[in-house]
């Protein structure tokens, strides 16, 4: 989109208008990756965080919705046909050398990973490893408040840091926003190509899509962390990955 940036509102304010009438270059499709692990952890949250992200995207943007989510093995070939890719679930995560390789090309070619769902020393460490596999000669750096994917859509005073419902809810008179005790520092890490591009997101010590994905189950948590937090990042890191490095 040419012209004047559009310029971000405070959570609090809602969704901005211009939001609605942005001219998008492309539809959006919440590509959720899977992996052979034993617990199904690639399918925490799914489809509920899928489905919820993408009706609030159809309500309050522009964006052409190409479905409510499509799950991908790493290796599939159909991967490079989408810019945006969401994996959940990684404190066990293991790669196989194809799957290395596959993720390797997808990024190099211009994809965008975002990690979510990471908990913890012991989760951080294997989710790292893992990364180190598939982009050795980059290392992760955290994102400091002022960087545009806070602030692209909506702006963020803080990073946002959700818990899962129950924690919210057990918490919910301490004001307690972690899931257990070496993950109460909530940590965006940046891994981008030598062009500056963000080719990896990793929000650690945070559960963005159970915000999305527990939207309709409880008023105070859908208030306190779908719609302060989990949402808002969101629309900040899907407006951020289709236009602000894409030369819009």
């Amino acid at each position: 989109m040419s012209g004047q940036q559009p310029q971000p509102v405070p959570v609090q304010s809602g969704a901005p208008d211009w939001l609605r009438t942005y001219e998008f270059d492309q539809p959006f499709t919440f590509v959720r990756l899977k992996y052979e692990q034993p617990q199904g952890r690639w399918a925490t949250d799914y489809p509920d965080a899928e489905i919820n992200l993408s009706q609030r995207l159809r309500e309050w943007t522009s964006l052409e919705i190409g479905s409510d989510g499509v799950v991908l093995d790493v290796t599939d070939a159909r991967l490079e046909k989408y810019p945006f890719a969401y994996l959940s679930g990684n404190g066990i995560w293991q790669l196989s050398e194809a799957e290395v390789k596959s993720l390797r090309e997808y990024l190099n070619q211009g994809g965008f990973l975002m990690i979510d769902d990471s908990w913890g020393e012991a989760e951080r460490r294997n989710l790292l490893g893992q990364l180190k596999r598939v982009l050795p000669n980059r290392t992760p750096q955290e994102l400091p408040l002022g960087h545009p994917v806070f602030h692209t859509v909506f702006d963020m005073d803080q990073k946002p840091q959700v818990c899962g419902i129950f924690y919210a809810l057990q918490g919910k008179d301490t004001g307690v926003t972690w899931e257990r005790a070496d993950a109460k520092d909530v940590s965006y890490q940046a891994i981008n190509d030598d062009q500056g591009r963000l080719m990896v997101l990793i929000c650690h010590n945070t559960d963005l899509a159970d915000g999305w994905e527990r939207l309709n189950d409880n008023a105070w948590y859908a208030r306190e962390f779908s719609e302060k937090r989990a949402l808002p990042m969101a629309m900040n890191i899907i407006f951020y990955v289709l236009t602000k490095q894409r030369g819009a």
